[in-house]
């Protein structure tokens, strides 16, 4: 496995010194059921899903995540004299690396955002969070805000590379390819995300995928960036895209905003509840945006519309996020 991982980072090197960093993205399937799929998202033809484990209403799913953060304007999220030395946390590869990494991300997603870059200096992680706090504040379409972090992730890789990785890995072989890009993210990612460590997952269905997970200890971007929607819009939806679309392979992100965890499982599908739930989050205490821009926002959908037709990325329950958004 150490082999071919190694073969894909000097592949992307070559390309343009670039490697693979998943922060950002989600397949806009519909709500969980059945059968068929549609541009690589899940389609279905029920108008339930799942909460908490139980099969209920749309309705039932309002109430339910909405009793969830009943009374609760923001989340508190982790002490912050407990916050790690992110500085000091490096992934295997060193901290020469992490650095170059952070730079070659840096410049791709400024060109994505459009304007000036940071003012802050190439290696200080504070200037990524910056034009992510800046995305999200100027444009007002969320499923902008997704496709622009997803085509960040994209201009990563040499345009051939994603697609072939499907067809000889993801397809073929998907245990071996979740637990390789469980491992490369940790190895990728850590100067992004803080420490994290490779463990087992419970799949779709309950079977147990041994190191086809990655748990982030305590996530760098969503401490430093203090807004659960750049976690969600700018993070969460456009990595799991970015998998499920570009490399075949199906991934489940799930933040914990009280903790700052994030688990990542490989190979697990996407479902309406763990959507649900990231994106209904309250704000985050510190958040900067401080519920400033709900207004650019706030498009008048809610969850007790949907319909079976009905993507589950548009779908949320009340959220003082004031840029969680709805379509």
């Amino acid at each position: 496995m150490n082999f071919i991982t190694t073969w894909v980072f000097v592949v992307i090197f070559i390309n343009q010194a670039e490697l693979l960093q998943p922060v950002f993205s989600f397949c806009p399937f519909q709500i969980q059921s059945s059968s068929r799929r549609n541009g690589g998202c899940m389609t279905t033809s029920t108008s339930t899903i799942r909460l908490d484990g139980k099969l209920i209403s749309n309705e039932e799913a309002i109430v339910g995540v909405e009793a969830r953060y009943a009374g609760s304007a923001t989340v508190n999220g982790p002490p912050l004299e407990t916050k790690p030395d992110y500085e000091n946390i490096h992934g295997p590869l060193g901290k020469w690396m992490d650095i170059l990494f952070m730079v070659v991300f840096r410049k791709k997603l400024a060109k994505k955002v459009g304007g000036e870059d940071s003012s802050k200096p190439l290696t200080d992680f504070r200037g990524i969070c910056e034009l992510a706090l800046r995305m999200n504040r100027e444009i007002s379409d969320r499923s902008e805000i997704q496709k622009r972090a997803l085509e960040t992730l994209r201009s990563l890789f040499p345009s051939w590379l994603p697609r072939q990785y499907a067809v000889l890995f993801s397809k073929p072989f998907p245990a071996f390819s979740a637990r390789m890009n469980a491992w490369a993210t940790g190895v990728a990612g850590t100067w992004l995300m803080g420490e994290c460590e490779v463990n087992d997952i419970e799949l779709d269905g309950g079977k147990i995928g041994k190191n086809q997970g990655l748990k982030v200890k305590r996530c760098r971007f969503l401490e430093e960036s203090q807004c659960a929607s750049v976690c969600v819009n700018s993070c969460k939806i456009p990595t799991q895209n970015f998998f499920i679309q570009d490399m075949g392979l199906a991934l489940t992100m799930e933040p914990d905003y009280e903790t700052f965890e994030c688990q990542f499982s490989f190979g697990k599908t996407p479902n309406a509840e763990t959507e649900l739930l990231a994106k209904s989050t309250p704000c985050l205490m510190k958040c900067p945006a401080a519920g400033g821009l709900r207004r650019f926002h706030d498009q008048g959908s809610s969850l007790s519309s949907l319909s079976p037709e009905t993507s589950i990325s548009n779908a949320t329950a009340s959220s003082p996020c004031a840029l969680m958004g709805e379509d």
